[in-house]
């Protein structure tokens, strides 16, 4: 009786250690992933980079705006390093160019090897996106940035805001928004005639941060179009932002270079983005009592 006691009290000792053993065994990867979690939080929250993240329009590539971003650099006292990603149709991700160590406002383009124009291109293309921000939030860890979108990439970013941004943000807040030559409602020239995909922004903008600045940008070429877009489809973006986000500013940019196609690089959309867009830019931001600014 005595041996058999013995041998229950060995056997229920190993036992406990095996389950000791068992459960160090599985806390230590829940450990290490917490200290990894925790790091990557306090990185976030200590990050001095703000990007600006550009998206361009239909048929454009990767490349869209690197006039627009070497005129930039020669107009302001402080360079911004150029990253460019392309999300291809299989979901990788392929990239050229860098961030300079240091920089805390680089921009960053993400074109799309699906760059085809239509509804259901777009809403293709904002789940694209939300792949290439996934990564780009894991490996820079900024815990702000703002967008720019050239025509569809202002619904790639609108369509981004209501259907993505959740997932982020809690850690990552978008402070600032620019569209150029937007077309919110395609080629309606009348909120009357609302598209399909007018009629959703509108239903989901909700979604969209109540702290987000908006600045929408029209070309005029003629009296109501840049040549491609008409000024009414770009001004019904009011009825996703206005009342929504804590500024809706609309402006207007005329003259020479005021085509659909020439708007990225014109002159005067280089000094709004230096002035309005951009951190290490002083100058007045527009606030409720200045609603509407035009620049021709």
């Amino acid at each position: 009786m005595h041996n058999l006691r013995k041998q229950l009290t060995r056997r229920s000792r190993h036992v406990l250690l095996a389950l000791i053993g068992l459960i160090v065994i599985l806390a230590l990867p829940t450990y290490f992933w917490m200290k990894s979690a925790n790091a990557n939080l306090a990185a976030q929250r200590n990050s001095r980079m703000s990007p600006v993240i550009m998206i361009p329009g239909s048929s454009a590539t990767m490349n869209r705006f690197n006039q627009l971003v070497e005129i930039l650099n020669k107009r302001t006292a402080k360079k911004h390093s150029l990253l460019r990603l392309e999300v291809e149709n299989n979901g990788k991700i392929k990239s050229t160019g860098w961030i300079n160590r240091g920089d805390t406002e680089p921009i960053i383009v993400v074109g799309f090897q699906n760059n085809h124009d239509g509804y259901q291109n777009i809403k293709k293309q904002a789940k694209m996106f939300n792949r290439a921000f996934a990564l780009l939030s894991d490996k820079y860890n900024f815990n702000n940035f703002k967008a720019f979108g050239h025509s569809n990439g202002g619904l790639i970013w609108t369509l981004w805001l209501e259907k993505y941004y959740h997932q982020y943000s809690d850690q990552i807040t978008i402070t600032r928004l620019m569209t150029l030559g937007t077309p919110y409602n395609f080629a309606e020239t009348s909120i009357n005639q609302p598209t399909q995909m007018f009629h959703d922004l509108v239903k989901g903008r909700k979604k969209i941060p109540k702290t987000l600045d908006v600045y929408s940008v029209a070309g005029t070429e003629s009296y109501d179009s840049d040549g491609l877009v008409p000024e009414q489809s770009v001004e019904a973006g009011k009825y996703i932002y206005q009342k929504q986000v804590n500024h809706y500013t609309t402006m207007t940019v005329t003259g020479s270079k005021a085509q659909h196609s020439s708007l990225p690089q014109n002159k005067q959309i280089v000094n709004l983005i230096s002035h309005y867009l951009l951190d290490n830019e002083q100058g007045p931001k527009p606030g409720p009592n200045n609603p509407n600014n035009s620049s021709s």
